[in-house]
Parts: C-alpha cells; structure tokens; sequence
C-alpha cells in the first residue's frame, strides 16, 4: 500500500489544519512535564552521553586557546592568518 503524497497535498494539508487543534478536558500529555522539564524534547536535541573529554584533548583545547588570548594580549592580531599587528 505504497501511496505517495505530492509536496502539493502536504502543503494543503498543513494549511487546513487547525492550528490549535479541539483537545478533550480529559486530555493528558504525553509525557508529563517535569519540575525539571528541558526546554527542548528528547528527540530534538537528545541529552549528551555525560563524560567528559579526555584529559589530553582539553589539555590541547587549553593550549589553543591560552596562546591565542595570549597573542591578542599582547596586542597582535590572528584572526584571519598569520599574526599581524592589530
């Protein structure tokens, strides 16, 4: 039962559906919300796994970081190559 919707009918669709559709009172959620609901889903944007990266990719990120702080400090610019008095 392969039935294909054209982009045409979908667009149809969408425009003559309710935009706040007829809830019953006795309607609940799906999953209830929580005290400490997200702001968004679960599966727009999942939660991250809850490790941390490896100490010596930090380590590396800080090194990057700290010399480019560094380097702007001392007033030199490297924003778009090599340093150069900014």
């Amino acid at each position: 039962m392969d039935q294909v919707v054209s982009d045409e009918e979908l667009a149809e669709l969408a425009l003559a559906a309710s935009a706040e559709p007829n809830l019953d009172d006795h309607a609940v959620p799906i999953r209830p919300l929580a005290a400490t609901a997200d702001l968004l889903p679960d599966w727009y944007m999942p939660a991250s796994a809850g490790h941390a990266e490896p100490g010596w990719r930090r380590r590396i990120a800080l090194v990057v970081v700290g010399a480019i702080l560094l380097i702007n400090a001392a007033g030199l610019c490297v924003t778009y190559g090599p340093v150069t008095f900014g």
